[in-house]
């Protein structure tokens, strides 16, 4: 699996993740420290335990790292999600549905980029 085919599996935006880092060499390498980021347990424990604000604080960097690198479903899920949890107190009936499919995504995501390791 190449990189670009990666990316066509997920649904994402090989152009513009190349158009900002060049190489497809350096995309699998941000590719693969996703999987090592803590955010997306974070958000799933903080979901689980009802802290909104730490939820909100994990859902915003998932949206950071996917729109830095073109993840486009993972990017809308989490910022549709950070929308919902934003200035909360409590965790809303929209933020735990979103909070799925953005578990969803993730996990598309991720078992797309360990294929594309397994390759490497």
């Amino acid at each position: 699996m190449t990189v670009q085919e990666c990316y066509a599996e997920m649904g994402a935006d090989y152009d513009g993740v190349f158009g900002r880092l060049r190489k497809d060499e350096r995309i699998q390498k941000f590719l693969l420290m996703l999987l090592k980021d803590p955010s997306y347990d974070l958000l799933c424990t903080s979901m689980e335990a009802g802290n909104a604000e730490e939820a909100f604080r994990a859902a915003h960097t998932i949206k950071g790292v996917g729109q830095n690198l073109s993840l486009t479903p993972l990017y809308e899920s989490a910022s549709r999600l950070s929308d919902f949890l934003r200035n909360r107190s409590d965790i809303t009936d929209e933020a735990r549905s979103e909070f799925e499919t953005l578990k969803a995504e993730s996990k598309k995501t991720a078992d797309c980029i360990r294929r594309l390791e397994m390759q490497a």
